[in-house]
């Protein structure tokens, strides 16, 4: 029996502007693309870093994938922190290209806008050019003001850098901010940025217990970038999504009052998803679901458990995106995946083969 499912990328969007779709929308931030490969028996992964038609072919597959599955939209992004000179300290936990002002002033910061198109204009057009009918992708330009900064300094020399010299920490945000709104103003004025149907990034603010910054320095000096760039992705008729892991409760609606049309990530030890439902549901769209601790874990029964009980706790709620409250990395099972995709489209009423 052949999968027939067609997609329809409308469902997605009206999640994010906070509406009930027709057909329930799964998604992900990120699925790795080994677990890709095993689900369609075949080795693609390579062709991202080849000529074009190598691209292209690679988003073939990895759109062919997403539509197996039942997704609407897959998501994808290219990431500023890839084009960063001397980047990598979040990242790759290298030391930090910037310590002092003096690292600041020396910093070429001019390069990086148009390091970013030359490294990843071919990649965005191939994108554009695979996608099927029906089909448009989540994402846009990665990494938020946070993380971009937290790759040239660190995080901890970061928060020296905090107490050793307010001044230079404040010019970092606004720096950053500065060159991530005019990479996302190129990125929206090129034909590919219409393959996206939600605009979003992804900047952890947070881990268990708290932000990690201060909640005034976030308020301060992070979401006023983000409302920019924000407002620019409204000015193009798109609804903004905001991905972002931890305990962020104190952020929440000075996040919302900058115009983020939805939310991604839910941890149970911070939160159960239907706690974000109930919170913000009624001013934002939230994406996510099942804990992605749960689906290593999980036999099929208990995760089918869970996963309903989500879903009827958040029955009746608008702007609704079921998947794991994180992403898939490679060490989540190949099983455990299928078993979230399955229960997930069997509740919305998909008609599945007996093995996908």
């Amino acid at each position: 029996m052949k999968n027939e499912f067609t997609p329809d990328y409308r469902n997605i969007e009206l999640a994010a502007l906070n509406f009930k779709a027709p057909r329930l929308p799964i998604y992900e931030h990120i699925i790795c693309i080994e677990l890709m490969e095993q689900v369609l028996g075949r080795k693609f992964g390579g062709l991202l870093y080849g000529n074009y038609s190598d691209k292209v072919e690679f988003f073939r597959n990895f759109c062919e994938f997403h539509r197996l599955m039942g997704y609407d939209s897959p998501s994808f992004e290219c990431c500023i922190t890839g084009a960063l000179v001397d980047g990598g300290a979040l990242g790759a936990h290298k030391e930090g290209a910037i310590k002092d002002m003096d690292d600041f002033r020396r910093y070429p910061w001019d390069e990086i806008e148009e390091r970013f198109f030359t490294f990843f204009d071919e990649i965005y057009r191939a994108l554009a050019e695979a996608a099927p009918a029906g089909m448009k992708y989540v994402g846009g330009v990665g990494n938020g003001v946070f993380e971009c900064v937290q790759d040239l300094t660190g995080y901890i020399n970061l928060c020296f850098i905090s107490a050793d010299d307010p001044e230079l920490y404040e010019m970092l945000f606004r720096k950053i901010g500065e060159i991530m709104y005019r990479i996302w103003e190129r990125f929206l004025a090129q034909p590919y940025s219409d393959a996206f149907c939600v605009m979003r990034f992804g900047d952890d603010l947070g881990y268990k217990s708290n932000t990690l910054l201060s909640a005034d320095d976030i308020r301060r000096l992070i979401i006023p970038e983000y409302k920019k760039i924000i407002s620019l992705v409204h000015s193009k008729g798109r609804p903004f999504l905001l991905h972002s892991c931890g305990c962020i409760f104190g952020v929440m609606d000075h996040l919302i009052d900058a115009g983020i049309d939805a939310k991604h990530s839910n941890e149970d030890e911070i939160a159960p998803f239907p706690v974000w439902v109930e919170r913000y549901g009624d001013r934002i769209g939230n994406f996510g679901g099942i804990d992605t601790d749960a689906v290593c874990r999980l036999s099929y029964e208990e995760m089918k458990e869970y996963i309903h009980e989500v879903l009827s706790k958040c029955d009746g709620r608008g702007g609704l995106a079921f998947g794991s409250g994180n992403s898939i990395p490679n060490y989540v099972p190949v099983e455990g995946f299928l078993n979230m995709n399955r229960i997930v489209r069997e509740y919305r009423g998909d008609a599945l083969p007996a093995a996908l």
